[in-house]
């Protein structure tokens, strides 16, 4: 099964270097070594791999690194070490040796990231695998100088198999690091990087929450956001904006009245200085698609001073380069900058959990482009979400909070990916042996991992986990399973139902329309084969002929070589059928779509936030697929459901667009669009969809997703014969 390796957070310290030249400081060439390690390197993922130094394969030298996977199971080890400095330059380039032994259901390769956010490549599409001699590869990043706080590089095996690595060089614009002419960026330290007073805590032990004090708190909340993306001085990053919410507190929490409120709050406002007036501050744009809501300044019972001072904020607003936001290049969805998560403080303290809340909050409140299509009004949730957050009594609590607010964005892309550590463990990390998914609204088992271990059949009912109806234990489950949709949402549900801290689970379930009850076993899932959402063949190619002559591709494990000899193999088929009930391993709507139109042809717009005009978004050219000189002729039908999410929707989009297609299978994930990282205090970690993704005439796919032109769903009885029926009616269509 194809690995997908992610390094969310790196960060390694570089002390000690007795060197003067930099390639040897960072040890590139694997020489220097304590007890079989390579000195200043860091390794991290499964302790099932082994990281030594080789001093009998090796590419040049005395020695070389390998890292071997130990066991029959599959996951990863990467290998890392931060460069020493930033450098001036347009990209920077990482190459090296790579020999690779046996290396299955996953890949070798070298990795390099730039942080904060800026840019990253671990090979994953280009990945090397089974066995190979020695051969020097290379990846390249852009580089930007003035906003990149570090940068690191390193390799990594993903799945079973061996691999040796050696003679890594870094070279800046073709300089390599020991080059007289490499210029090193000298980054200026900002006064909100400055700023420590609170790194050991907020000072605010403790909130009675009244309700006079929850309504201050959510007003507090509003104008802390509003200052934070608005006010020209914090946008230079002349303060710590979350510091500066902890000196506020207690001044503002102490106010007996409105009018001692007011006065705190101007104080604090003016404190920042007066603004020049800003002579490029537009208003609103009349064919805005979501258009700032500020109604909210009238109707607090502020003074008239206090209005007119947020008002005077919003008219002289920043424009430009903001510290705290930004846009990604090129698909331009938001790059929320210089959040601090805190990873120290898993359970933060009172002032750091208002904080999480504010800041999560005032990050979809101004650039969210779907916060109109939550089932509550975003207007609501911040005076709602004030009691669980404040009154989190630990840190399980704390992150179910969190996860809870996550989940009212009603985004797929949107869970806890980081920092959930209370949360995964009262799941448990033990599994059944066998995958249960929702069919015809049943938890139907589906398929096994490790047959020996179960006496449950393909197509079994369960009906009972311990005693509990799935129903009500769905029910229970809803709010912390963030999805865009139901479909989504029981996707997601169905891989944890059968999940414990506990080694067994009584099952209560129907086989062979008899009423049956089992105790059975769990098993950690280093133990199982399992998969995630589907089952991924190694060694398979993504392309074959099915009977009555038509073509089949998955793109589950396509590859930018398979798309020519697909277009040559399929070009007098029938019909061609793209499986896209997956995650596309390789981006293709432009590549392979253009087999399928016979003219440029526009399938989607898109809607991008404004950074003068937080809260604005309005549409923006879409994209267009050229047509080659491959032209298909025959009918071209594209499978999806709820596990065609993000890119597998938006390829869905881009082959719709063909004149001759038609959509099979039923509703998918509704979560499109490029993802952007939210980092919370605590550790925490979560993404939203950044851009807004529509059909050409304006359609939304956001929670929508992609609506078949022919709806067809599993049922339990094609599941236990070993059907496809997706599959079949689309072989039937083409048949027509």
């Amino acid at each position: 099964m194809k690995k997908s390796v992610t390094f969310i957070t790196f960060l390694f310290s570089l002390t000690g270097y007795a060197q003067t030249s930099e390639v040897q400081k960072l040890n590139l060439n694997f020489e220097q070594n304590e007890k079989g390690y390579p000195l200043r390197w860091e390794s991290f993922g499964s302790s099932d791999y082994r990281v030594y130094m080789d001093s009998v394969t090796v590419k040049q030298g005395k020695y070389s690194l390998a890292i071997e996977n130990t066991t029959d199971k599959s996951d990863y080890k990467a290998l890392g070490i931060n460069l020493p400095h930033n450098y001036t330059g347009k990209s920077i380039r990482l190459s090296g040796y790579i020999k690779t032994e046996n290396v299955t259901d996953g890949y070798a390769g070298l990795w390099m990231r730039i942080d904060p956010q800026q840019a990253f490549d671990n090979m994953s599409n280009k990945g090397i695998k089974g066995t190979t001699d020695w051969k020097q590869y290379e990846i390249s990043l852009p580089l930007t100088p003035g906003e990149t706080k570090n940068i690191a590089i390193g390799g990594l095996l993903a799945g079973k198999g061996k691999m040796w690595l050696d003679d890594l060089q870094v070279s800046i614009d073709g300089k390599d690091l020991d080059s007289k002419d490499l210029e090193i960026y000298q980054r200026k330290i900002l006064p909100a990087e400055k700023d420590k007073e609170f790194d050991g805590g907020s000072n605010i032990v403790s909130i009675n929450l009244k309700s006079e004090t929850i309504n201050k708190l959510e007003l507090l909340g509003r104008i802390w956001g509003f200052l934070k993306y608005h006010h020209p001085e914090i946008a230079k990053g002349n303060y710590n904006w979350d510091y500066e919410l902890f000196r506020i507190l207690p001044a503002y929490l102490q106010a007996k009245n409105s009018g001692e409120r007011n006065k705190v709050l101007i104080g604090w406002i003016e404190k920042y200085g007066k603004l020049p007036s800003c002579e490029n501050c537009k208003p609103t744009r009349s064919d805005a698609v979501l258009k700032p809501d500020l109604a909210w300044i009238d109707h607090f019972g502020f003074s008239a001073s206090l209005k007119s001072l947020l008002k005077e904020v919003y008219n002289n607003r920043n424009q430009g380069e903001n510290y705290y936001i930004g846009l990604h290049r090129y698909v331009a969805n938001p790059e929320f900058k210089n959040e601090n998560p805190y990873p120290g403080k898993t359970y933060p303290d009172s002032g750091f959990r208002l904080l999480a809340l504010y800041r999560y909050w005032n990050m979809i409140e101004y650039f969210f482009p779907y916060k109109h299509q939550t089932d509550k009004k975003w207007n609501t949730i911040l005076k709602e979400y004030i009691p669980p957050f404040i009154n989190a009594k630990n840190e399980l609590e704390y992150e179910l909070a969190a996860l809870q607010i996550i989940g009212e964005v009603k985004d797929t892309h949107a869970n806890l990916w980081e920092g959930g550590d209370k949360i995964a463990e009262l799941r448990g990390s033990n599994y059944a042996p066998f995958k249960a998914e929702f069919v015809e609204g049943k938890l139907v088992v589906t398929d096994y991992y490790n047959p020996e271990h179960t006496t449950l059949k393909i197509g079994d009912i369960i009906t009972h986990i311990n005693g509990k109806a799935i129903e009500s234990i769905v029910d229970s489950l809803k709010s912390y399973y963030p999805a865009s949709n139901e479909a989504a949402m029981l996707r997601n549900i169905s891989g944890d139902l059968l999940r414990s801290a506990q080694k067994n689970l009584t099952l209560k379930y129907i086989s062979e329309k008899q009423n049956k009850q089992q105790e059975i076993a769990l098993f950690d899932k280093k133990q199982l084969n399992m998969y995630f959402w589907y089952r991924v063949n190694e060694g398979e190619k993504c392309f074959k002929m099915l009977k009555g002559n038509i073509g089949y591709i998955t793109l589950a494990n396509i590859t930018e070589m398979d798309i020519p000899e697909i277009k040559k193999l399929f070009k007098d088929t029938k019909g061609i059928i793209i499986d896209i009930r997956n995650y596309p391993s390789i981006f293709v709507p432009f590549a392979l779509g253009s087999y399928f139109v016979t003219e440029p042809t526009s399938f989607a717009k898109f809607t991008q936030g404004n950074l003068d005009n937080p809260g604005e978004f309005t549409f923006k050219e879409g994209d267009i697929i050229q047509s080659d000189e491959y032209r298909y002729k025959g009918k071209l039908v594209v499978l999806v459901n709820e596990k065609s999410q993000s890119q597998a929707e938006y390829t869905a989009m881009a082959f719709r667009a063909a004149k001759n297609t038609t959509i099979v299978g039923s509703m998918t994930a509704g979560a499109d669009g490029n993802v952007s990282t939210i980092l919370l205090p605590g550790g925490l970690s979560t993404m939203i969809s950044g851009i807004g993704v529509y059909y050409p005439n304006g359609t939304e796919t956001q929670r929508i997703g992609i609506v078949p032109d022919v709806t067809v769903k599993p049922t339990i009885e094609g599941v236990k014969n070993g059907k496809d029926e997706v599959l079949e009616k689309a072989i039937e269509i083409i048949g027509q």
